[in-house]
């Protein structure tokens, strides 16, 4: 069939009324999370890991990719009113958006900022609709060899993507790795690090890793540097509705931003936040007025959130192709996909076509959802930044702590004392997570590293077994030799494009008086 007949097929799935139901319920919440600042996608997918992991697996992951597309679209809302950008692609936005919100025109610059978003994340699921298959069909030729190159391919991208520090994303990555090692080897049937807990012999449970990395390590990070808000929202004076000249200085911003958000999230060490700057020095260089950036341009929101919304489709594409995630939402939905038995790559094309192209085509559905949430409801979005912190982040250790007891109710005996073997790692793991945030080291490569660490010595020992121990084997095709190649560049790409990018603007405009 070709691709319109599978997005035709995957539009029936999307359309039944039980996955319209979660695709609502993903992207109200994924705009509520986008708009609570520090309360991101990521975290909020680690939170419903354990309660979805005996739903309907297309459902639960339609809500998961609601949630992302939903954080995109919320981001705005904060970083023009509040000035505060919840994730680091929202950045550019509060640069131009605040300064209209204090100029009086915080309306205008939410709606072209929910526009933007719409005709970017519509143009950009189109594009993993028709890119995703020929991916597919190339991938599909990988053995064994090629597979290692991948994973190692995925290990450098996440360890040079996320954080300040290369070296520190590794140590994020090798604590991961040895996570992974924890259980039965599945090879030889010998225990691996398990300390004689039978409660280890199956594993250490991904959800349980990453609600306690991403949901009791930020709680506990948020805790203790008491950022419990007390900042100034800006109101929204006059109209909402963008005027002549504001649609005729948005639209090419709008297009700009797709083309520049989809391929950059498509590419390992790419991502929204690399995406949102070139497209807001892009703005800059193609502006009619370059004497209002740094005001108030609206190009400046325009085409920064049309990107960061294109890149989210992007990711997309290495995600469910290749198994690779390039963000820390793209990590958690990757754990997703495992806790339900499905493997992201090639063959999950194959074996689970009907949840992959009715995952692809909820996409839409939810643009338009979002598009109808976001411009008549934005007073009600504002109104959750009036929530007490303490409030919410008692809320999320709360939920995970129920979510967690629900998805292992398993106890152990420390003498004659019963404890929760799933909450004594959730604790344990959540202090690890306040760790890391605390030192400085990234979150996304520990859950990378123990889901795919796994599947990377899987593929190693197998092509050593074919070779007879032969390590050459492992450049035996221009394609595992390719591979090997991009995963060196990997260390090397996000460095140049954050200074190429980021650091370029920033020093333009970071000296600006807010």
């Amino acid at each position: 069939m070709n691709t319109f007949e599978l997005l035709g097929q995957g539009l029936l799935t999307a359309l039944q009324w039980s996955n319209l139901l979660y695709a609502l319920i993903g992207v109200t919440l994924g705009t509520a999370v986008g708009v609570l600042p520090g309360i991101g996608p990521a975290l909020t997918v680690a939170l419903l890991l354990p309660v979805t992991y005996k739903l309907d697996p297309s459902g639960s992951l339609i809500m998961f990719a609601g949630i992302y597309y939903g954080g995109m679209y919320g981001g705005s809302t904060t970083s023009i009113l509040l000035n505060t950008p919840g994730e680091s692609a929202s950045i550019v936005t509060a640069l131009e958006g605040n300064k209209m919100a204090r100029a009086g025109r915080g309306g205008p610059a939410l709606a072209t900022a929910a526009i933007g978003s719409f005709v970017a994340g519509l143009l950009a699921t189109l594009g993993l609709a028709f890119i995703a298959p020929s991916v597919v069909k190339f991938a599909l030729s990988f053995g064994p060899s090629e597979y290692f190159a991948l994973m190692l391919l995925a290990f450098m991208t996440v360890s040079a993507a996320f954080g300040d520090s290369t070296l520190r994303g590794l140590t994020s990555l090798v604590i991961g790795l040895a996570l992974g090692l924890i259980g039965i080897d599945q090879l030889t049937g010998q225990a691996r690090l398990t300390m004689g807990l039978p409660n280890l012999f199956d594993g250490i449970s991904v959800t349980t890793l990453a609600v306690a990395l991403f949901a009791i390590g930020e709680t506990l990070a948020v805790v203790a540097t008491h950022a419990f808000g007390g900042e100034k929202i800006e109101t929204i004076k006059g109209s909402v509705m963008m005027t002549r000249e504001d649609w005729k200085r948005s639209w090419m911003p709008w297009l700009r931003g797709t083309a520049i958000g989809f391929p950059i999230g498509a590419m390992p060490a790419g991502g929204a936040d690399v995406s949102s700057f070139l497209s807001y020095s892009a703005e800059r260089n193609f502006s009619k007025h370059p004497e209002e950036f740094g005001k108030g341009a609206i190009e400046g929101v325009a085409g920064p959130e049309a990107a960061n919304n294109a890149s989210a489709a992007g990711t997309l594409v290495p995600l469910l192709t290749l198994g690779l995630p390039t963000t820390a939402t793209a990590a958690i939905m990757l754990a997703g996909f495992q806790q339900f038995g499905l493997q992201p790559g090639p063959l999950l094309f194959v074996t689970s076509a009907p949840l992959v192209w009715g995952l692809i085509a909820s996409l839409l559905v939810a643009n338009f959802m979002l598009l109808v949430l976001n411009l008549p409801l934005i007073g009600l979005w504002v109104k959750l930044l009036t929530i007490p912190r303490p409030w919410l982040y008692a809320g999320i250790l709360v939920f995970a702590t129920l979510g967690t007891i629900g998805a292992d109710g398993s106890t152990s005996y420390i003498g004659p004392v019963p404890i929760s073997f799933g909450l004594g790692l959730l604790l344990a793991f959540g202090v690890l997570g306040y760790l890391l945030r605390r030192f400085g080291y990234p979150i996304a490569p520990v859950v990378v590293g123990m889901i795919l660490g796994p599947m990377a010595e899987k593929s190693l020992r197998q092509a050593l077994q074919i070779s007879q121990g032969d390590p050459m084997t492992l450049f035996h095709s221009w394609i595992a030799i390719v591979l090997w190649l991009l995963a060196l560049t990997a260390v090397l790409l996000p460095l140049y494009l954050r200074y190429r990018g980021k650091g370029k603007v920033l020093t333009q405009f970071g000296t600006d008086e807010d």
